[in-house]
């Protein structure tokens, strides 16, 4: 069986619309860049956020109104793949639909204030208000609750691969049940917590000058379907190393499997100012050396968990629309979406046009 898009959805530090955002990056824009300190130490990090007034009207629900922002930006970017696949949920159609939801960090908001208050005042001060926004399936909960999906709901946690696993595994529930429709999110948020952690990993940028990936929060969302306006051609089940030497070994695995599906037109790739850009831009050169290249990441940060799922939906409409931004080529058919997380997990997809 073969898997399409049948919609797209994100919240992004650039904005929310699909159009929107894409005349953005077209224009050459990239998220705005802010400083979130750690209390403890006073040193500051770099990241870039989702403005909240993108997503603070979703807080007139009542399901919402205590959820923390990696909820908000789930809920958004899943209903907006709906929308956008003109899907209007009927109990029937909610019968059918799973909700597969890729995370890394998850509620870090919320879990760093609950934990906080346990070890500074007491297990008698811990909140019962912030102990469901902490666990990580919290964001899938909400989604499937407003759409009405009483069934099937899963979270995969892992790196910045992670939402083409959710992909893989959402195109085998499609192949091994009666569901009409797989609904994939990825969502992150930023707190000064994981912005330290990554810093102490020399893994984030913590100065304009200095090295390291930017982080940043976002969602983003596809309606995964039998039938829909892009194909999923080939997807690669991912290859994990264990040393960050041998990543760039890992990445040509998983190149020289997809190779197999043809040549591709473009190169949606994760360069994201670390290690990951050196691994991967020697896979491309070698199986991938005629393809045009884009990097999301250098507009958007590296969102993490939501990250691989922003650069499905930046391939699919680099094919829906022709090109990438700043460049145009009606002739491309398909494209490659490779990913290398900060685990040392690699994956990759090929999308092609219909």
């Amino acid at each position: 069986m073969s898997a399409h898009l049948a919609g797209l959805g994100w919240v992004t530090p650039l904005g929310t619309g699909l159009d929107e955002v894409w005349a953005r990056l077209d224009a050459g824009e990239t998220a705005e860049v802010k400083t979130v300190v750690n209390p403890e130490t006073g040193r500051a990090h770099l990241y870039a956020p989702v403005p909240m007034k993108l997503v603070e009207a979703l807080g007139r629900n009542p399901r919402l109104r205590r959820s923390s922002a990696i909820s908000y930006f789930a809920v958004a970017a899943g209903l907006a793949a709906l929308a956008d696949a003109g899907v209007t949920m009927t109990p029937d159609l909610a019968a059918r639909t799973a909700v597969v939801f890729a995370i890394s960090n998850g509620g870090v908001i919320y879990t760093r204030k609950f934990y906080e208050q346990l070890v500074k005042q007491g297990a008698n001060a811990a909140s019962p208000a912030l102990f469901p926004e902490t666990v990580y399936n919290a964001p899938a909960s909400h989604l499937a609750a407003l759409l009405g999906i009483d069934g099937a709901s899963y979270t995969l946690v892992g790196d910045a691969s992670v939402g083409l696993a959710a992909m893989k595994f959402a195109e085998q529930l499609l192949d091994t049940s009666d569901l009409a429709q797989v609904v994939v999110v990825g969502s992150e948020e930023i707190d000064w917590v994981v912005c330290a952690a990554y810093a102490d990993w020399r893994l984030a940028r913590s100065t304009p000058e200095g090295r390291g990936a930017l982080l940043a929060e976002g969602a983003a969302a596809v309606v995964l379907a039998r039938a829909g306006r892009v194909k999923v051609a080939a997807q690669h089940d991912g290859v994990s190393v264990f040393r960050r030497a041998k990543a760039a070994g890992a990445v040509n695995r998983v190149f020289a499997d997809l190779v197999r599906a043809g040549a591709v037109d473009v190169v949606v790739g994760s360069a994201n100012g670390t290690y990951v850009d050196r691994a991967e831009s020697a896979a491309i050169a070698r199986h991938y050396p005629a393809a045009a290249l884009y990097f999301p990441k250098c507009a958007f940060g590296e969102a993490l968990g939501a990250s691989a799922l922003m650069q499905v939906i930046t391939a699919a409409l680099a094919l829906e629309k022709g090109g990438l931004p700043g460049r145009r080529s009606a002739a491309w058919k398909s494209a490659l979406v490779s990913v290398l997380g900060f685990n040392q997990q690699t994956g990759g997809l090929v999308l092609a046009r219909q």
